[in-house]
């Protein structure tokens, strides 16, 4: 079911290398699409948005009017739903936000001795743009973890887009929007809600930052309009690597690999061991469990083409394919997890011993689960209040100061040739 690779094989690194391809750069047709899209609704504003909306979701509405829900519907969507669905989403809304206070920067300053300030002031931006998948699968802990950390910064206002194909809302994602407190809800999707929300309609209010997950022209329309907009990332399909010392019950193992490979058929679950016959047993659990799920083709594609079995000599191997890796979610399901983390370098999340699943932490640990993905967590963090927080730097000089730093500033200045920059500085001069 799953490739077995041997890491001590001389072709072990060609085959992870062809293993953790994949590419995540659209091709032409799809930019093609894109630029179209963006170039419309830039031109046309609210009139493309609809005739998008109606031809990529199989709509018939006529105004934009028609695709942006009341705030009376997002409520009747919270109220609606049973007391299990309402308290969960509390629950986890509360956790999420309390783990996101820790983040929030503050401003500082501090003062030389002449005089002259120093520091930085943080701010939250304005407005912000969030996407919630829909179609093949919706998700109302999405609307969580991205508006949350938002509110925390103290984002003055959050506009939520979710593609409608033919209509269909799904309720726990309108309760999430109005449980954070979701500001506008348009139901739109695609390439042309990322162009209204960076650009601006007659409707839609322009943003300052695009978060969330969407398919390939979702993220294509992202990277396009990056720099006109922030975004958070160009998000890969999502992945796990489990790294076990063989101690932990297989079908537990099984079970986590799978709720990865259960998201969409390019998702990715590996597997790390030293034990061949944890290996064997795991295998076994999957063949078991597999049958039992609802999305049992998406999970058994997803396992057949990109998940697998790695066989490790020793901990330090395991290590070191983890940091090569760079996985989004990783799971250190041994005896003493703390105790590896000096070594680990790279990952999105960690999660620590064998009671600590990935699927814990999608829902309601309470860090959040838009994650850097594809290796790219070598450079990047998880989703944070950070994200929605922007700083300026802060410079007061005295006369002391300012005369002191001037000298430096001059004899720069000159030797890069920028004169005025130059005379600007000694202006500021003080007698001798």
């Amino acid at each position: 079911m799953l490739t077995q690779l041997d890491a001590s094989s001389p072709t072990f690194s060609k085959q992870l290398d062809q293993l953790l391809a994949w590419e995540g750069v659209s091709d032409a047709s799809v930019r093609d699409v894109v630029d179209d899209v963006i170039r419309q609704v830039r031109s046309s504003g609210d009139a493309a948005v609809v005739d998008f909306t109606n031809r990529f979701d199989r709509r018939q509405v006529k105004a934009m009017a028609e695709l942006e829900l009341s705030n009376a519907r997002l409520q009747q969507a919270y109220e609606g739903l049973p007391k299990d669905q309402q308290q969960a989403l509390a629950q986890a809304a509360e956790r999420v936000s309390r783990y996101h206070q820790h983040q929030l920067q503050s401003s500082w300053s501090y003062r030389e001795e002449d005089g002259t300030l120093l520091g930085q002031q943080v701010t939250p931006l304005d407005r912000v743009g969030i996407y919630v998948p829909g179609g093949k699968a919706s998700y109302p802990s999405s609307v969580l973890m991205n508006a949350l950390p938002a509110k925390v910064a103290g984002v003055s206002e959050i506009i939520m887009v979710v593609p409608s194909p033919e209509g269909e809302l799904n309720e726990l994602v309108l309760a999430a929007a109005f449980l954070v407190g979701v500001d506008r809800v348009f139901t739109i999707g695609g390439a042309q809600a990322v162009a209204a929300l960076a650009y601006g309609t007659e409707t839609v209010p322009r943003v300052d930052k695009i978060v969330g997950p969407g398919n390939i022209y979702v993220a294509t329309a992202k990277r396009q309009v990056f720099g006109q907009v922030g975004i958070d990332m160009i998000a890969g399909p999502s992945e796990i690597l489990v790294y076990c010392d063989g101690q932990t019950d297989p079908d537990w193992i099984a079970m986590d690999l799978l709720s990865q490979a259960e998201h969409d058929e390019l998702a990715q679950s590996i597997l790390i061991a030293q034990d061949q016959g944890f290996l064997d047993a795991v295998r076994e659990s999957l063949t078991k469990l597999l049958p039992s799920l609802e999305r049992e083709t998406i999970a058994r594609t997803s396992l057949l083409d990109r998940g697998a079995f790695i066989k490790v000599d020793s901990e330090a191997q395991a290590i070191e394919l983890i940091n090569r890796i760079a996985p989004e979610h990783l799971e250190l399901s041994v005896a003493d997890p703390e105790a590896l983390l000096p070594q680990i370098r790279h990952a999105g999340a960690i999660f620590m011993g064998r009671h600590t699943p990935e699927a814990l932490g999608d829902y309601c640990a309470g860090p959040n689960h838009v994650l850097p993905t594809s290796g790219t967590a070598r450079f990047s963090s998880p989703l944070g209040v950070y994200d929605f927080q922007k700083r300026s730097s802060l410079i007061g000089c005295s006369p002391q100061g300012a005369s002191e730093l001037a000298k430096v500033a001059s004899v720069l200045a000159r030797g890069e040739g920028l004169t005025a920059h130059a005379r600007s500085a000694e202006y500021r001069l003080l007698p001798e």
